[in-house]
């Protein structure tokens, strides 16, 4: 069997589809605890909310905007320690979804405690909130870096050309770098950074290649907001984040089916 055939094959097999719709699920409840962690932490650095705007606007349909503006505008920044941790609490819950659908993925057993899972989903959200806290920071000090160095003897004219050019990757560097994170700890299998480069290197080109389709087909094909009113945005949004369920899920796949192939040599369990 050829591999994107069984790749085909076991995404359906493993419940690909139903698995895509859980994740879109957890995906929204987690969304407002998520953005209200975010805006607490960002409170503390030179950053505006128009820059987390800008961020997501590079990827989401335009009709799901209102919905994350509004819960960005709206969000509490003054937690307290508390508040803090119970919004983290809450937003951990769609990466639990994600732990699920790739010990599926591998067909391994969750023998890992509770807490040890639990603990495993809230360090990789708080991790996701940091990774995308760099990437608003980064265009911040990154124009003062670029300008400090072109203003050094023999550095050439072109510098600050090439130098904001390089902004463009941020994006998909820091999707590669979540996506990578959540293939190496999330499933109860002990793997090795290079062995879960593939699926992450394909999920954030799928993960991309899809929100720019969908958000042209909203926005050139269909008006969910003239059939639906004000329900629309939260519609669209989660059409969205279905389709970044599956794309999430086939990364899974991808690096799973490459074990089971013994291209990816046979490594335990976590215990």
């Amino acid at each position: 069997m050829s591999f994107l055939k069984e790749l085909g094959w076991r995404f359906f097999l493993h419940e690909g589809p139903s698995k895509s719709a859980e994740l879109a699920y957890f995906f929204l409840l987690s969304l407002f605890p998520f953005m209200i962690f975010l805006l607490t932490l960002i409170g503390y650095l030179p950053v505006k909310t128009g820059d987390v705007i800008g961020l997501i606007e590079q990827y989401a349909p335009e009709d799901t905007m209102s919905v994350i503006e509004e819960t960005l505008n709206t969000g509490n920044r003054g937690l307290l320690s508390f508040g803090i941790i119970a919004a983290l609490w809450s937003a951990s819950n769609g990466l639990n979804a994600i732990v699920r659908a790739f010990n599926h993925a591998y067909e391994v057993e969750e023998n890992r405690s509770f807490i040890m899972v639990r603990l495993t989903s809230l360090l990789l959200t708080a991790a996701m909130v940091f990774t995308i806290l760099i990437a608003l920071l980064l265009p911040v000090f990154g124009r003062a870096i670029g300008h400090f160095i072109a203003n050094l003897d023999g550095t050439p004219e072109m510098f600050l050309t090439a130098w904001s050019a390089l902004r463009w990757g941020i994006s998909p560097l820091v999707l590669l770098i979540v996506f990578t994170a959540l293939y190496f700890f999330a499933p109860n299998k002990r793997l090795s950074f290079k062995f879960v480069l593939p699926g992450a290197v394909a999920a954030t080109a799928g993960w991309i290649l899809v929100s720019v389709l969908f958000s042209y087909y909203v926005s050139e094909f269909v008006n969910y907001s003239a059939t639906y009113g004000s329900l629309g945005g939260i519609i669209v949004l989660m059409i969205w984040f279905y389709l970044s369920g599956m794309m999430i899920i086939l990364g899974g796949e991808i690096n799973a089916l490459l074990h089971k192939r013994k291209i990816i040599p046979e490594e335990n369990p976590r215990n």
